[in-house]
């Protein structure tokens, strides 16, 4: 069996008051009753995030992301609020627009203006451990024009600023404005990424490493590939499907730069971007862009491509029947921005999508 490197897991969640339905910076009430590590403030005092410890078995990751998202209900419900999985929120606030305390957050928002001010987005990121920092420069590059199929599964922000934005994960494309966001590479070396890191420290534009923000990255502090262009999802065993497609294709695409294979696809930034556009855009509810000649491919039959592409690898990681029976639940049900309009649309109330996303965040 091949080797399975761990998955650790960033969720980010956003504080809903529960009579309102909309956002209240109370995040760092709740973090004031929870223990310290696995819980962090985040720019806005209406975002948390929890940080999972790494797992081997695709369960043990699912079982900790419900540990988790269970003590921040737990401390989220005495102070009558709740947690909601998603890109964005259906139902913002002015009260939701308040910048946490501390020197980091206030030079985001001194350097960035209204890109921090409107950070009101959160996000899914997943980690795989690698080891060889030259062997995971080349093998994310490979792995990158499969990641709008990852992000059409994660969508869940059709809703920016109390408005239907016509897309179906809106976050990706507020992300998209920050200045280091976007495709990494070309790097031919672990030496070269660094020396970019570098000098975008040294040019002014970041403070440091930790805000090199592609859309696939060397972690700055651990030995890890992070995944960064997922919206946060509302169920749980969504993060998990992400989890094991993730791992697989670093884990496929690891091996192949080992053994000096060519990749499969061209990988040009100008078509990068475009897919990533077209899986925000309609999320599992069109098309998006094949990997391998960037033609249209109903969002479906690309993602059961991508299942069967990475069937050997699943099968030797123990992951298929997990990763398969997920992927088929998500199809099934389509994504979580489609169920949020449908929510919305009964009644024509807000309120309703907000309801679904609190109850599908809860549900483990």
């Amino acid at each position: 069996m091949t080797l399975r490197r761990p998955v650790g897991v960033e969720e980010e969640f956003l504080v809903v008051d529960l009579e309102s339905r909309r956002l209240t910076p109370l995040a760092q009430a709740m973090l004031d009753r929870l223990p310290g590590e696995g819980f962090a403030a985040e720019l806005q005092r209406s975002v948390v995030e929890t940080n999972s410890t790494p797992c081997e078995d695709l369960m043990d990751v699912r079982a900790e992301l419900v540990r988790l998202r269970g003590a921040l209900r737990a401390a989220a419900e005495p102070l009558g609020v709740g947690i909601i999985a998603s890109g964005t929120t259906p139902l913002a606030g002015v009260d939701g627009f308040t910048i946490s305390p501390g020197r980091r957050y206030q030079y985001l928002s001194d350097s960035y203006q209204f890109l921090a001010q409107e950070q009101l987005i959160c996000g899914a990121q997943v980690h795989v451990e690698i080891d060889d920092r030259d062997v995971a420069v080349l093998a994310v590059q490979r792995v990158e024009p499969w990641l709008p199929a990852l992000l059409a599964l994660s969508a869940s922000s059709p809703y920016w600023q109390d408005a239907d934005s016509g897309y179906a994960s809106s976050r990706a494309l507020a992300w998209q404005r920050w200045p280091t966001a976007g495709p990494v590479g070309p790097f031919g070396s672990a030496a070269e990424y660094d020396r970019a890191a570098d000098d975008l420290v040294a040019s002014g534009v970041i403070e440091d490493t930790g805000m090199v923000y592609f859309d696939i990255r060397l972690s700055a502090h651990v030995p890890t590939v992070e995944l960064r262009v997922c919206d946060s999802c509302p169920l749980v065993d969504d993060v998990v499907l992400l989890g094991g497609l993730f791992r697989a294709l670093v884990v496929r695409e690891s091996e192949a730069v080992v053994k000096g294979m060519p990749p499969a696809g061209e990988d040009r930034v100008a078509l990068l971007r475009a897919a990533n556009w077209r899986a925000a855009r309609s999320g599992l509810e069109g098309d998006l862009l094949s990997p391998l000649n960037s033609r249209p491919m109903s969002a479906p039959k690309l993602i059961t491509w991508l299942l069967d592409d990475l069937r050997p690898t699943l099968e030797e990681l123990g992951d298929w029947e997990v990763v398969s029976e997920l992927a088929d639940e998500a199809l099934r049900r389509g994504s979580s921005a489609s169920r949020q309009r449908g929510a919305h649309a009964r009644d024509g109330r807000p309120q309703d999508a907000v309801d679904l996303l609190l109850q599908e965040t809860r549900r483990s």
